[in-house]
């Protein structure tokens, strides 16, 4: 059961309304906000988007939160105080796989959270039992720091609601202000740090961090699709052995730094 008639009814007078005077802000009439006082009606999404907005929450806060003069928000570092997602839904009213090309990528960091933005993207379904139960988005990854997975290829991922859940060694695709959106292997919790390093499987590629302020969506890899099939591992050669030892002791060397 929600909390949206008692939350509803503490913030609208804690922002000294009167029901006529937040109904006029939400743009709607006041019989409806003492419709949801009253716990005889919920809004539908759009106008609970709305709501939560303007009191500065997420819709898990305004639904699920007790709120009163001894509530306290989540802070963001702990991954638990997250926006609202936007997504899309078929005809029959099941979820979409949203394809964010690489092309929009750019865009995406401006219209991940606009209704409409997501409705314009490529979208499709998988018949795959695995992918049945959360919410899932695709994204095309450039570069080769994730080798063997080529550039090009689609990682499937499962939108992530609480950061606290990232596992470390597990994939990722993170979305963030400064990077966009990359995919990389976490190399720790949220729970011991309030940043996410960054790890390539291509260990040419440095590990960095990035502060959980600047991430904006979290997805868990869960499957992907590409058109390169593997080649065979090709026998090693000096300048391959080479590369490796060096990367090795440089590893040994930041481990007896820290």
């Amino acid at each position: 059961m929600s909390n949206i008639s008692s939350n509803l009814k503490y913030l609208r007078k804690k922002k000294g309304h009167t029901q006529q005077q937040f109904a006029d802000a939400m743009e709607i009439k006041r019989s409806l906000i003492g419709a949801y006082e009253e716990d005889r009606a919920e809004p539908k999404y759009d106008l609970l988007k709305k709501i939560a907005e303007y009191f500065d929450l997420t819709i898990d806060e305004f639904i699920n939160d007790t709120i009163n003069d001894n509530w306290k928000p989540k802070p963001k570092s702990q991954g638990s105080n997250l926006r609202v997602l936007s997504i899309s839904v078929d005809q029959n009213d099941n979820e979409n796989i949203e394809l964010v090309p690489v092309k929009a990528s750019a865009g995406y960091l401006n219209g991940f959270s606009d209704p409409q933005y997501i409705q314009n993207l490529p979208k499709f379904q998988l018949p795959l039992p695995t992918l049945r139960q959360g919410t899932y988005r695709a994204f095309e990854i450039m570069g080769d720091s994730m080798l063997p997975i080529q550039p090009g290829s689609i990682i499937i991922g499962e939108y992530l609601d609480n950061w606290n859940d990232v596992k470390t060694g597990d994939t990722y695709v993170i979305i963030s202000k400064n990077e966009g959106v990359v995919y990389k292997r976490a190399g720790n919790r949220f729970k011991e740090h309030k940043e996410l390093k960054l790890v390539s499987d291509n260990k040419m590629y440095d590990t960095y961090a990035v502060d959980a302020d600047d991430i904006l969506e979290i997805w868990k890899a869960k499957a992907y699709i590409s058109t390169a099939l593997p080649e065979p591992t090709p026998e090693p050669t000096i300048e391959t052995l080479s590369s490796m030892m060096a990367q090795m002791q440089k590893s040994i060397s930041q481990l007896n730094k820290n």
